[in-house]
Order: structure tokens, then C-alpha cells, then sequence
């Protein structure tokens, strides 16, 4: 079982009992998905470069990606309904907590200048979203193999009903946020 998940069922589950007062261990927050998302808007142009950026996902996630499509046609943008625009990854289970370690543990500390991430980018329902603005702080891409620096979309979809039990959450789960 994975290291993080065997510490979520025990220390994270008791610290959030006696931090918030839950009388029952099933009140507990807990991490339902990660969904990863890059929205890739040179794709009109050409489509190798949304399958270049499919790929790099799919290295960093562990997973395929899907190809996300334009829901409405936007004359501004060149964009008609139903062309590929990005791709995104919905990872839950084991993968869900292999990712989050590795984005926590290996990932943020490589950002240049990081000073620890926003808290307060939940959405008021104790989900989290994190943009990352190159795929290369990943350690599982190679500098030499990309061909272009692309940003992407974390989002932490979680079972905690207000932002401050979200925020504890991941803060157990050892997510660096900013001091205010």
C-alpha cells in the first residue's frame, strides 16, 4: 500500500478528528480525485503538438489522457465546436496519492523561487487549484526531449465541506503553503 495512503488512515484521519471535533472516523475529509488538465491553444494550428503535450501527461500522470474538445465555436480565437483544444487526466485511488507525493515531495520544491503555493485558491467547497507554469519541475520529463514549456492545471477535488477543513486536509498531506 502506498506510503501516503497508510498515513492518511491513520495520523492525518486522528489529527483532523481532534483538530475539528468529528465524532465518527466517516466525518473525516479525504482526498477524492486529482484532475490535471493543460489546455493546449496552439493545437488549431497543429495537431502534433497536442499529442506532444498528451504525451508529456501521460509521463508525469501515469495515465492516457483524454482530448478535451471545444464546447463552442469563438470567432476571436479561431476556435470552431468539437476541435481539440487540451487534454486532461482524472487520477483516484493509488495513482491519486502516487501523484500527490511525488507533486509535493519532488515536484514544488524545483520551482524556482518557490516560496510555497497560494492558500487561498479554494474554491469554497474545500477543493484546491494549483496552476503550474512548466511541465519540467516534474523530474520524470527529460529538458532535452520536450518541445515546448507548457503550464498546467492541478485541481484537488476533496470530501471537506468548508475551505478551512480543505486547507487542513492538505496541509497533513504535507502541501508547502505560504505563510500569510
Amino acid at each position: 500500500m502506498n506510503r501516503l495512503k497508510e498515513q492518511y488512515q491513520n495520523q492525518i484521519v486522528d489529527a483532523l478528528m481532534k483538530k475539528f471535533g468529528y465524532k465518527n472516523r466517516m466525518q473525516v475529509p479525504k482526498l477524492e480525485k486529482i484532475v490535471v488538465n493543460m489546455g493546449v491553444g496552439e493545437a488549431k494550428e497543429n495537431a502534433k503538438i497536442l499529442e506532444a503535450a498528451a504525451k508529456d501527461m501521460e509521463i508525469i500522470t501515469g495515465q492516457k489522457p483524454i482530448i478535451t474538445k471545444a464546447k463552442h465555436s469563438i470567432a476571436n480565437f479561431k476556435i470552431r465546436e468539437g476541435m481539440p483544444i487540451g487534454c486532461k487526466v482524472t487520477l483516484r485511488g493509488e495513482k491519486m496519492y502516487e501523484f500527490l507525493d511525488r507533486l509535493v515531495n519532488l515536484a514544488l520544491p524545483r520551482v524556482r523561487d518557490f516560496r510555497g503555493i497560494n492558500p487561498n485558491s479554494f474554491d469554497g467547497r474545500g477543493n484546491y487549484a494549483l496552476g503550474i507554469k512548466e511541465q519540467l519541475i516534474f523530474p520524470e520529463i527529460e529538458y532535452d526531449k520536450i518541445d515546448k514549456i507548457r503550464g498546467m492545471d492541478v485541481i484537488v477535488v476533496t470530501t471537506a465541506r468548508t475551505d478551512e477543513e480543505g486547507r487542513e486536509l492538505l496541509a497533513q498531506f504535507g502541501m508547502p503553503f505560504a505563510k500569510q
